[in-house]
């Protein structure tokens, strides 16, 4: 063996040797509905090395290590698990002597050395496995990674990925051993003008491998996506497609659903690709009263997935929201991903409970998950406990509306979202925008995503959370005047009167204005508290100001005769390095309805008050 002669750099990165994917691959492919699929998983320690100069990605001129001459060199000692003596070779990394992190979660809450670091992370995950046998294929699944990931197994790169929120997954098959088996995996957090998000956000920048870590063994030809959802606008058609990937594309499908003593047969094309249509009669609607979910079970030769799927109609009329043909109110939530408990991202099936246990403890039918794709057990536990979801991307503030790189990491998160959640029957709107600033740039770009969303989806509502408009100031007058209204089935907007628009009094003198025939759904408003401060009702900062402000706000509201719904700001008080206030934010937003400790605050019940009345009337 030669002695290694570069740095940390060389050593870890030219695992880059190798065909990698494109950074926003097509929707095709992602594998979905892991929950349901034979996967070994990859969740536990692992070894990690902190890179803030990149050395294992760039050498000293800052140019890929990967293009230069001596890479193959270098590759060699890693590729054949070389182990330094100390004595005579130069080695700048050993990943053995290394610290650990447990995967999932941010790297912040478990180093406080790392809290505010943003930048990269090498980790390393050794394992066993066994091979593949005859007919089956492996695949490397992530739920999500903050923000950059770059993968590579047993000396070859599998490929990147771009976005933090949006699972994504690579075919290793033949890289595999039987034995110690190396998985490295860049991860880099850092803020970028051209990102989505951007560099400006209202939350905090966890970094890290975020969610599920998991190897998934499938057959030779496999199912890997599908749809099975009502037809839009019919409460007894289905209308979907499946995806085959594999060899032999065509051939038999079989959809059953077993309770309704169904079973249907289809026949996939030379792409791999079926359309699916039929009669879905004595079916049970999904509903909040009623969280119907059927066993769906699709085999494709010898690849069978099963689903548990509910069937529910979504469309507007007028000023109407229409579940199953009749109308409803939307008592929503606005909800972080985050367990504040703990400090970290939330990502496990009992953080989903907590989390959505308090949407209900509110008495809500709805909740927002802003303002990025939450994970899947976020999604799968609010359809079981009958919570509708309005699902966003991370369109936030002010995006780099002119580049097109923008635009295609935008809409490759779009069509994660949508491929990964299409069969959840509690979605119920797809939330392309938050608070977006006015220009034709902007308004194009939105559009665009709007058409990609209806082009991939048409049975779903679309929307983006917009900004009030001053009409006049005395008296105070407001409306949605944003050119980007007429575009959406649901006109939403963000409004924070008694919090950065005067005092809660205000709500009382003031009126809106709204002049689309559309559903209005107030998706932001709120102001900030600290658990346990009492005061009068004027004090900011104190539980009875925010309780006094919820007053107003309901009060005013109630008056806009499109009103659906609502999602204030927010459930629980969440982390974000804007917040800085010594003694009253610490670090956290405190507009959260519950401490980030999970204690109620005096507006709570305020809110649970009107939705009450909201069932009652």
């Amino acid at each position: 063996m030669k002695p290694v002669q570069f740095q940390i750099a060389a050593i870890i990165l030219l695992l880059l040797s190798g065909e990698a994917f494109a950074q926003y691959p097509d929707k095709t492919q992602q594998i979905i509905n892991l929950p349901n699929r034979d996967t070994i998983s990859l969740n536990g320690t692992w070894k990690y090395i902190v890179d803030p100069y990149e050395n294992g990605y760039y050498n000293y001129r800052y140019q890929p290590i990967d293009q230069q001459e001596n890479a193959s060199q270098v590759s060699e000692a890693i590729f054949n698990d070389y182990h330094p003596t100390y004595k005579t070779d130069r080695v700048e990394y050993d990943f053995d002597q290394s610290g650990e992190l447990t995967v999932p979660g941010s790297w912040n809450y478990q180093d406080d050395k790392l809290f505010y670091y943003e930048g990269t992370i090498w980790y390393r995950k050794k394992f066993d496995c066994h091979l593949p046998k005859s007919g089956e294929r492996m695949f490397l699944y992530f739920g999500a990674a903050n923000y950059e990931t770059h993968v590579y197994l047993n000396g070859k790169k599998l490929g990147m990925h771009v976005g933090g929120f949006t699972p994504f997954n690579f075919e290793i098959t033949s890289f595999l051993k039987e034995k110690d088996n190396s998985l490295v995996v860049k991860v880099d957090n850092k803020r970028k003008k051209e990102g989505v998000p951007t560099l400006n956000t209202d939350w905090f920048n966890y970094g890290g491998i975020t969610r599920d870590v998991a190897l998934v063994k499938v057959s030779e030809t496999f199912i890997r996506n599908y749809c099975i959802q009502l037809k839009k606008g019919s409460l007894d058609q289905i209308e979907g497609y499946i995806n085959l990937e594999g060899k032999d594309l065509s051939q038999k499908i079989t959809v059953e659903i077993p309770e309704l003593k169904l079973k249907k047969e289809f026949t996939s094309d030379e792409n791999g690709h079926a359309t699916v249509q039929f009669s879905l009669t004595k079916a049970i609607l999904w509903s909040p009263e009623n969280p119907k979910l059927y066993e769906v079970n699709i085999i494709a030769g010898r690849s069978k997935v099963t689903d548990n799927i509910g069937f529910r109609s979504i469309e507007t009329k007028g000023p109407d929201i229409l579940l199953n043909g009749k109308p409803v109110f939307l008592r929503g939530i606005s909800i972080h991903e985050e367990n504040g408990i703990r400090g970290d991202r939330a990502w496990s099936a009992d953080d989903a409970k907590m989390i959505m246990g308090k949407a209900k403890k509110l008495n809500c039918n709805f909740v927002r998950l802003a303002h990025y794709p939450h994970n899947e057990n976020m999604i799968r536990e609010a359809e079981r406990l009958g919570l509708m979801v309005w699902a966003e991307i991370p369109v936030y503030w002010t995006i780099d509306w002119e580049n097109e790189s923008t635009y295609k990491n935008a809409e490759a998160q779009l069509s994660d979202m949508i491929c990964r959640d299409i069969n959840r029957a509690n979605v119920i709107i797809w939330s392309v925008a938050n608070e977006t600033p006015v220009s034709d740039a902007r308004t194009k770009f939105l559009t665009s995503l709007i058409a990609k969303a209806r082009e991939l989806d048409n049975t779903r509502l679309i929307s983006a959370a917009l900004e009030k408009h001053t009409i006049t100031d005395n008296p105070p007058l407001f409306a949605i005047e944003d050119p980007f209204a007429r575009y959406v089935d649901v006109l939403s907007f963000n409004q924070y009167l008694g919090w950065y628009d005067g005092l809660p009094e205000k709500c009382s003198r003031s009126t809106w204005t709204i002049k689309f025939d559309k559903p209005v759904i107030i998706s932001e408003f709120g102001g900030g508290a600290k658990y346990g401060f009492h005061a009068d009702k004027d004090t900011r900062w104190c539980e009875e100001f925010q309780e006094e402000l919820y007053k107003q706000n309901l009060e005013m509201l109630d008056k806009i005769p499109q009103l659906r719904g609502m999602t204030p700001w927010i459930l629980s008080d969440f982390r974000s390095p804007r917040r800085l206030l010594p003694g009253i934010q610490d670090g956290w937003n405190r507009k959260g309805l519950f401490s980030e400790k999970g204690e109620k605050k005096k507006a709570f019940y305020i809110l649970k008050k009107y939705y009450d009345q909201k069932i009652t009337h």
